[in-house]
């Protein structure tokens, strides 16, 4: 059955089923079809465009007196292009009138908002409830009744629910377009309890989801991970034992939203609803609202159940005040109070009189709950407060990528943070809503300042006296230190309590027979040491001095080029070697079963170490000379590199003619095996591969300007790239990788090693290489990514040309848009779309000159003006498919003309 016969076979079922009339689809005398009832009404007609549809043949489904209530659901589809029953449904919600769900599977994925009990963002616009009604019922918007609007306002408009599990509401534009009215949810946090309960999310942080202040990750590890849905429970109970009531306060929560409460009532004042929360143990939290000023009338929410639906910065919500208990948020009576979802951690000053004023470089906005840093020049909003790490994070408005290179830390200058605050080094560049987050730690404090010995109550063995410089401060007694880590005076090692020295007799001896024995094993260590060095330097005595460093270039390039690999040559390697008994036993005898796959080097197995550690093991062929290369590549130079976008080598085995590489293992293999899969490639939406092509340029210019020693990969593609369990991209495969040194930016081969497709055209024909051949290859995996095409299989009937080509044509004939691969058309916004598709263009320009850098490319990537890019030239050349009367191959999968497509990797001589 095709997909247009099970659309209509599902189409003729659901209407007979919802209508309770008789449905038929016949076919004209034209070869359209028609869906009519049993009284001749037509329902759809594929030889009718909706703009060509008079309004009396416009007969609709709801003229027959349905509507959308508890006993009619809207499902989704299975995939954009697939019409059977999906994972979501949508449907009015059987325990609350008037409000809608979307159910994924039998898991509650959104709700809306109820009219007129509590404001929220995700509250069914009215106008859209009323045409879920069938235009028959009164819809209240804050208790009010809204007048019926004009169905003629309903024309040529439709309501969806998508495959990604977004209902959507939308208006014809014209004739051709159909624009987007309504759609929820309409980011990760409109998800229904996205955070879990008492989790609050906040869709602009690099970590949207945090645990409101005075509780803690119910499940630490997955929270840790990214799993959020287990939410947050209290450090202490509220109330007390035996429901006594012992200090309990509110946060003041502004600027956010949260689930429906349980109960309200009118109240006189905000006093008398807080009492009432106050009076129940049960009460998590309230809010108030004042209705009449002159009478003073307030009304009053309360929540007796856990909060869930935590959403912060959704401006027109009213202010929650959450129950907590005092000593979970104040952990001394110097800390500033708590600004909406953020502890102000001694010695941490938003004010005078509160924290330490050496700190004092922070606002509150209580209007909006926001931590603002003020730097020198500036002020800069924080995201979050670690008071564990000592560390805060602020967010500025520049995309800084990497906040370790000297030039982008020149772009921080402008913070001219000053002792206490320093900068980490750490940034997060947020592509999505733009700017960077930026990491500052603070020094830990002097002890606190005091007026009278009250002051000191918070930090026990200390009191109020003056310094050498006249100021009064909590210093700490005598046999105790302060620790300005802990905020605490701690007590000195070997002494009692009054001071007292506390050192036994046998302790005494046992202190010096140790000290003996270490002094005579660091006296042979160091005899040994003076004895070995100076047999290295008498072997060394003709190298020049300092060429003989593990971390030279020379010598790596010295170890790979050597013409051997044995277990003696682990000097200056920093991974471990592991016996061929551990692996042999990790793999099962390197079983079928634990086979992941087939390289052109070797085959790759599933390891398990103990404590159930994961690996991969690549075994390199016994008989593949080439094989033998890549294996020294790999390990002395991968274990130089450290880049969460590369794969991580765990060590390597040499055993006679055994010769293994152990790396991390990568559950989600790699990226061609997604995006080459009609199937598969659903699972990979829009944000995930930019994501993708985000961490595939920042590993790339890891490897060519920022590491310590400046490589070309020579080998990037789509089969090159794991995925990690987060789909986190992560280049691999180094075996023909070259270090480039000093002010080397070129050379040249007699051997040109790659893979066809994938190679720069000064490369495969004349045997020049340099860093412009990596940014050809990695334009190549961009353009596959977004289309879901190979370059090396793609065909286009009229042309022939390959991937490159074509995208080349759509592109010049302002058609790019038809290069999107169709399981992203939900998810894909086309202004991204074509930006990514410019950037793929430029990197696979005839001209190396004319292709930019890495670092051009990550900051075009992660820029939000797409207009600003430069216009691309036409792409190296294109590559035709085989005649028909070729040779054929023996691989399943459409390549280019080769003598070699039976390996993935080609060499051929010039």
């Amino acid at each position: 059955m095709t997909a247009m016969e099970r659309l209509l076979f599902q189409l003729v079922r659901d209407l007979s089923l919802a209508s309770s009339l008789l449905m038929e689809a016949p076919t004209k005398e034209d070869g359209n079809l028609e869906v009519i009832d049993s009284k001749g009404r037509v329902y759809w007609d594929t030889g009718v465009k909706p703009s060509s549809v008079s309004a009396e043949r416009m007969v609709k489904l709801m003229d027959n007196g349905m509507r959308m209530d508890e006993n009619m659901t809207l499902s989704s589809w299975r995939s954009f292009n697939d019409p059977s029953h999906g994972n979501f449904t949508f449907q009015m919600d059987q325990e609350e009138d008037k409000q809608f769900i979307i159910w994924k599977r039998s898991m509650r994925y959104w709700k809306s908002g109820i009219s007129g009990k509590f404001i929220g963002s995700d509250e069914m616009p009215y106008a859209i409830s009323y045409f879920l009604s069938n235009f028959t019922e009164t819809v209240t918007v804050h208790n009010a009744s809204v007048p019926p609007l004009f169905t003629s306002l309903y024309t040529n408009t439709r309501f969806t629910m998508s495959s990604s599990g977004q209902a959507q509401y939308f208006r014809l534009d014209g004739e051709r377009f159909w624009a987007q009215i309504w759609a929820e949810p309409r980011d990760e946090c409109s998800v229904y309890n996205a955070c879990g309960n008492f989790g609050s999310c906040n869709s602009k942080n690099e970590e949207m989801c945090k645990c409101l202040p005075g509780f803690r990750p119910n499940f630490l590890e997955k929270w840790v991970k990214g799993d959020f849905s287990g939410g947050c429970s209290r450090e202490s109970r509220i109330c007390g034992k035996d429901g006594v009531v012992v200090g309990d306060m509110f946060l003041n929560l502004s600027v956010v939203e949260v689930g429906s409460p349980d109960s309200q009532f009118d109240a006189h004042n905000e006093k008398e609803c807080r009492a009432e929360c106050l009076n129940n143990c049960q009460c998590q939290a309230y809010s108030y609202e004042e209705v009449d000023i002159l009478q003073s009338n307030t009304k009053c929410w309360i929540w007796l159940e856990d909060l869930n639906n935590l959403k912060e910065g959704y401006l027109g919500s009213r202010n929650v005040f959450i129950r907590v208990a005092v000593p979970d948020i104040e952990s001394t009576s110097r800390d500033c109070v708590t600004c909406g979802t953020n502890i102000i951690p001694y010695p941490l000053s938003t004010a005078p009189g509160c924290g330490d004023s050496n700190y004092l470089s922070f606002n509150c906005n209580m209007s909006t709950g926001q931590v603002i840093f003020k730097g020198s020049n500036s002020s800069y909003n924080i995201t979050s407060i670690n008071p564990d790490t000592r560390r805060f994070l602020i967010k500025i408005k520049d995309v800084v990528v990497n906040c370790t290179t000297v030039n982008q830390i020149s772009r921080l200058s402008e913070l001219k943070l000053s002792s206490p605050f320093h900068l980490t080094g750490k940034c997060n560049a947020d592509t999505v809503t733009g700017g960077t987050e930026v990491e500052i730690r603070w020094d830990p404090p002097l002890e606190p300042t005091c007026s009278l010995s009250a002051d000191c109550k918070d930090w026990p063995n200390s009191s109020c006296s003056k310094s050498g410089e006249g100021k009064k401060q909590c210093f700490c007694n005598h046999d105790f230190k302060w620790n300005g880590f802990n905020l605490n005076c701690t007590q000195e090692r070997g002494r009692g309590r009054y001071g007292e020295a506390k050192t036994p007799v046998v302790l005494i001896i046992v202190v010096t027979f140790t000290s003996a024995a270490i002094l005579v094993v660091l006296s042979s260590t160091a005899s040994y040491v003076f004895l070995q060095r100076r047999k290295v330097n008498k072997e060394l005595g003709s190298i020049p001095r300092g060429v003989h460093l593990c971390d030279s270039e020379r010598h790596i390039k010295e170890l790979i080029e050597s013409g051997r690999f044995k277990q003696d040559d682990s000097q200056g390697i920093d991974v471990p070697s592991f016996e061929l008994e551990t692996i042999l036993y990790a793999t099962s005898n390197f079983s079928n079963a634990n086979k992941l796959g087939q390289g052109g080097f070797g085959p790759v197995y599933k390891g398990m170490f103990p404590g159930d550690q994961e690996i991969a093991v690549k075994r390199l062929s016994r008989c593949s000379g080439q094989g033998l290369e890549e294996f020294k590549n790999e390990v002395v130079l991968i274990a130089k590199l450290q880049h969460r976008n590369l794969v991580r080598l765990l060590g390597y085995c040499v055993a006679g003619e055994e010769k293994l590489l152990l790396y991390e293992y990568m559950p989600h293999k790699s990226l061609d095996f997604f995006i080459f899969d009609r199937k598969l490639c659903q699972r990979l939406d829009w944000k995930m591969r930019c994501n993708i092509i985000l961490g595939i340029a920042r590993g790339l210019l890891y490897l060519h300007q920022d590491s310590r020693l400046r490589i070309i990969h020579r080998d990037l593609k789509t089969s090159n790239i794991l995925l990690d369990e987060e789909m986190n991209p992560k280049i691999s495969d180094f075996g023909l990788a070259r270090i480039f040194g000093g002010s080397e930016t070129s050379a040249n081969t007699n051997r040109v090693v790659g893979t066809y497709g994938y190679m720069s055209p000064e490369y495969a024909l004349e045997g020049l290489f340099s860093f412009k051949s990596d940014v050809f290859s990695f334009g190549v995996v961009v353009i596959e990514t977004i289309s879901g095409k190979r370059n090396t299989g793609f065909h286009e009937p009229e042309k022939s040309l390959s991937l490159l080509g074509h995208a080349w044509d759509l592109w010049k004939a302002e058609r790019g848009i038809e290069l999107l691969d169709q399981a992203l058309q939900e998810s894909c916004e086309t202004e991204g779309f074509l930006k990514c598709l410019n950037v793929g263009l430029l990197c696979v320009q005839e001209d190396p000159n004319d292709r930019p850098t890495m670092s051009n490319v990550v900051f075009m990537l992660g820029s939000s003006e797409a207009a600003t890019l430069p216009t691309p030239k036409q792409p190296a050349f294109v590559l035709r498919r085989c005649p028909s009367s070729s040779k054929a191959s023996s691989s399943t999968k459409p390549e280019t003309c080769s003598e070699n497509e039976l390996t993935i990797t080609l060499e051929d001589g010039r």
